[in-house]
Protein backbone atom coordinates (compact mmCIF):
# COMPACT_ATOMS: atom_id res chain seq x y z
CA UNK A 1 0.00 0.00 0.00
CA UNK A 2 2.70 2.26 -0.86
CA UNK A 3 0.23 4.49 -2.99
CA UNK A 4 -2.35 5.10 -0.84
CA UNK A 5 -3.41 8.61 0.60
CA UNK A 6 -1.13 9.67 3.73
CA UNK A 7 -3.22 9.16 6.71
CA UNK A 8 -4.88 12.03 8.28
CA UNK A 9 -3.22 11.31 11.37
CA UNK A 10 0.33 11.20 10.40
CA UNK A 11 1.19 14.64 9.94
CA UNK A 12 1.61 14.73 6.03
CA UNK A 13 -1.82 16.49 5.43
CA UNK A 14 -1.58 20.40 5.68
CA UNK A 15 -2.50 21.81 9.19
CA UNK A 16 -1.76 18.21 10.72
CA UNK A 17 -0.33 18.94 14.25
CA UNK A 18 3.01 18.74 14.17
CA UNK A 19 4.51 18.77 17.91
CA UNK A 20 8.14 20.27 16.11
CA UNK A 21 6.82 23.03 14.62
CA UNK A 22 4.98 24.23 17.57
CA UNK A 23 7.22 26.57 19.17
CA UNK A 24 6.18 30.36 19.32
CA UNK A 25 8.26 33.19 19.90
CA UNK A 26 6.92 36.71 21.12
CA UNK A 27 7.98 39.76 20.89
CA UNK A 28 8.99 42.78 23.73
CA UNK A 29 5.24 44.51 23.58
CA UNK A 30 3.45 40.71 24.48
CA UNK A 31 6.12 40.37 27.21
CA UNK A 32 5.37 44.06 28.52
CA UNK A 33 2.01 43.37 28.06
CA UNK A 34 2.04 40.30 29.92
CA UNK A 35 4.22 41.99 32.69
CA UNK A 36 1.42 44.77 33.00
CA UNK A 37 -1.34 42.10 33.50
CA UNK A 38 0.48 40.79 36.34
CA UNK A 39 1.45 43.88 37.81
CA UNK A 40 -2.27 44.77 37.62
CA UNK A 41 -2.50 47.21 35.15
CA UNK A 42 -6.16 47.87 34.11
CA UNK A 43 -7.51 48.09 30.22
CA UNK A 44 -7.49 51.97 30.32
CA UNK A 45 -3.93 52.22 31.51
CA UNK A 46 -2.59 49.50 29.53
CA UNK A 47 -3.92 51.65 26.51
CA UNK A 48 -2.50 55.07 27.83
CA UNK A 49 0.77 53.11 28.60
CA UNK A 50 0.87 51.65 25.22
CA UNK A 51 0.34 54.99 23.78
CA UNK A 52 3.38 56.99 25.30
CA UNK A 53 5.73 58.67 22.59
CA UNK A 54 9.17 57.56 22.12
CA UNK A 55 11.03 59.70 24.90
CA UNK A 56 8.38 59.65 27.79
CA UNK A 57 7.47 57.18 30.75
CA UNK A 58 4.63 56.98 33.27
CA UNK A 59 3.94 56.55 36.59
CA UNK A 60 1.34 55.45 38.31
CA UNK A 61 0.19 55.73 41.84
CA UNK A 62 -0.56 52.21 43.29
CA UNK A 63 -0.80 52.76 47.07
CA UNK A 64 -1.29 56.01 48.87
CA UNK A 65 -3.47 59.07 49.30
CA UNK A 66 -4.33 59.53 45.71
CA UNK A 67 -4.00 55.98 44.39
CA UNK A 68 -4.64 55.47 40.83
CA UNK A 69 -2.80 59.27 39.59
CA UNK A 70 -1.27 59.20 36.82
CA UNK A 71 1.91 61.24 36.08
CA UNK A 72 3.82 61.79 32.78
CA UNK A 73 7.34 61.68 32.20
CA UNK A 74 8.08 63.75 29.56
CA UNK A 75 11.12 66.65 30.65
CA UNK A 76 14.77 66.44 31.31
CA UNK A 77 13.94 66.74 35.26
CA UNK A 78 10.48 66.34 37.09
CA UNK A 79 10.46 66.71 40.75
CA UNK A 80 8.25 65.30 43.14
CA UNK A 81 7.29 66.32 46.21
CA UNK A 82 4.86 67.81 48.76
CA UNK A 83 5.27 71.58 48.03
CA UNK A 84 2.65 72.95 45.43
CA UNK A 85 4.85 74.17 42.60
CA UNK A 86 6.45 70.48 42.03
CA UNK A 87 6.03 68.96 38.93
CA UNK A 88 4.88 66.12 40.62
CA UNK A 89 2.70 67.26 44.00
CA UNK A 90 2.57 64.64 46.45
CA UNK A 91 0.10 66.01 49.29
CA UNK A 92 1.49 64.24 52.67
CA UNK A 93 3.52 64.73 55.25
CA UNK A 94 5.76 61.36 54.67
CA UNK A 95 6.60 63.40 51.40
CA UNK A 96 9.56 66.11 51.73
CA UNK A 97 8.64 69.94 49.62
CA UNK A 98 11.49 68.39 46.97
CA UNK A 99 11.59 64.89 47.78
CA UNK A 100 13.02 62.85 44.53
CA UNK A 101 13.75 63.91 41.21
CA UNK A 102 12.85 61.73 37.94
CA UNK A 103 15.68 62.16 35.30
CA UNK A 104 15.48 61.51 31.74
CA UNK A 105 18.49 60.50 29.41
CA UNK A 106 17.65 59.77 26.09
CA UNK A 107 15.13 57.10 26.85
CA UNK A 108 16.63 55.71 29.97
CA UNK A 109 14.95 57.18 33.17
CA UNK A 110 16.70 57.01 36.64
CA UNK A 111 15.34 58.55 40.25
CA UNK A 112 17.51 60.36 43.18
CA UNK A 113 16.36 61.21 46.39
CA UNK A 114 16.92 65.01 47.14
CA UNK A 115 17.76 64.65 50.50
CA UNK A 116 14.74 64.07 52.00
CA UNK A 117 14.01 62.96 55.09
CA UNK A 118 12.04 59.61 54.96
CA UNK A 119 14.29 58.49 51.77
CA UNK A 120 13.33 57.14 48.16
CA UNK A 121 12.90 53.74 48.03
CA UNK A 122 12.95 50.92 44.58
CA UNK A 123 11.50 47.81 45.18
CA UNK A 124 12.29 48.28 49.05
CA UNK A 125 15.48 49.41 49.01
CA UNK A 126 16.30 52.69 49.88
CA UNK A 127 18.32 54.74 47.70
CA UNK A 128 21.57 56.43 47.98
CA UNK A 129 22.71 57.84 44.71
CA UNK A 130 20.68 58.04 41.38
CA UNK A 131 18.99 54.63 40.22
CA UNK A 132 17.97 53.82 37.11
CA UNK A 133 14.53 52.80 36.95
CA UNK A 134 12.95 49.65 34.28
CA UNK A 135 9.76 49.02 33.22
CA UNK A 136 7.65 47.83 36.21
CA UNK A 137 10.00 48.88 38.77
CA UNK A 138 7.97 50.74 42.13
CA UNK A 139 9.72 53.34 43.70
CA UNK A 140 8.33 55.03 46.65
CA UNK A 141 8.16 58.50 48.17
CA UNK A 142 6.83 59.05 51.57
CA UNK A 143 3.35 56.69 51.48
CA UNK A 144 3.04 56.78 47.70
CA UNK A 145 3.87 53.90 45.95
CA UNK A 146 4.60 54.70 42.38
CA UNK A 147 4.97 52.37 39.39
CA UNK A 148 6.97 53.44 36.37
CA UNK A 149 6.25 52.43 32.71
CA UNK A 150 8.28 53.05 30.00
CA UNK A 151 7.50 54.23 26.33
CA UNK A 152 6.69 50.71 24.50
CA UNK A 153 8.50 52.10 21.30
CA UNK A 154 11.17 52.35 23.21
CA UNK A 155 11.25 48.98 25.06
CA UNK A 156 10.64 47.54 21.65
CA UNK A 157 13.86 49.13 19.81
CA UNK A 158 16.18 48.00 22.89
CA UNK A 159 16.76 52.00 23.35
Amino acid sequence: MADSAPDEHDGATAGAYRPHETTVHYGPEFAAQLAALEAGVSPEEHEVIGALPSGSALLIVRTGPNAGARFLLDADVTVAGRHPEADIFLDDVTVSRKHAAFLRSGTTFSVRDLGSLNGTFMAGERIGDTVVMTDGCEVQVGKFHLTFYASRIDLSTGA
